[in-house]
């Protein structure tokens, strides 16, 4: 039931992005860099990232190979929601899985990544651009690292450290 739910976790967070940024391009038609405010701290503008997680090594590295580099990510997050054990990775690493598998279909449609979520807060403009697809991401990979931070290996447990 569990390897059910995190691969299911990963075709909502798939699904979610894929139709957002179906909306972005066809719906909202948005084109490059125009701003459309929806908040006060939050405005959708549509950005073709090229590179990695915050457009670096944008124009250096083809989108085949980060592509097919992305695709191994995925297969391991597959293997690992496969063995995992415990509730909390299952959802986290489910929710990885389906926002960088968003991002390779990206790079494989269009040759880079549809991102268009700004945020800002007052005078506070933070440069970066994203999609739903990183927000599960991110997201996910705290909750890894919190799970970890609290909870013992029980190896580290046997041994008496932690």
């Amino acid at each position: 039931m569990r390897r059910i739910i995190g691969f299911g976790i990963a075709a909502l967070v798939l699904a979610a992005d894929q139709a957002s940024k179906y909306a972005v391009l066809h719906a909202l038609h948005l084109q490059d860099r125009h701003l459309l405010v929806v908040l006060p701290e939050l405005s959708l503008v549509l950005v073709w990232n090229n590179g990695i997680t915050f457009g670096m090594f944008a124009g250096t590295a083809s989108k085949v190979f980060l592509a097919a580099g992305a695709s191994a990510v995925v297969l391991a997050l597959f293997a690992w929601l496969w063995r995992t054990q415990n509730w909390l990775v299952t959802i986290a690493v489910g929710a990885i899985a389906g926002g960088a598998i968003g991002n390779v279909l990206d790079r494989l449609r269009f040759g880079a990544v549809v991102d268009f979520i700004h945020v800002h807060a007052g005078p506070l403009d933070f440069p970066w651009v994203f999609n739903i697809g990183d927000s599960a991401i991110v997201c996910g990979v705290i909750v890894l690292m919190l799970d970890s931070l609290l909870h013992k290996s029980p190896v580290a447990a046997n041994r008496g450290e932690g």
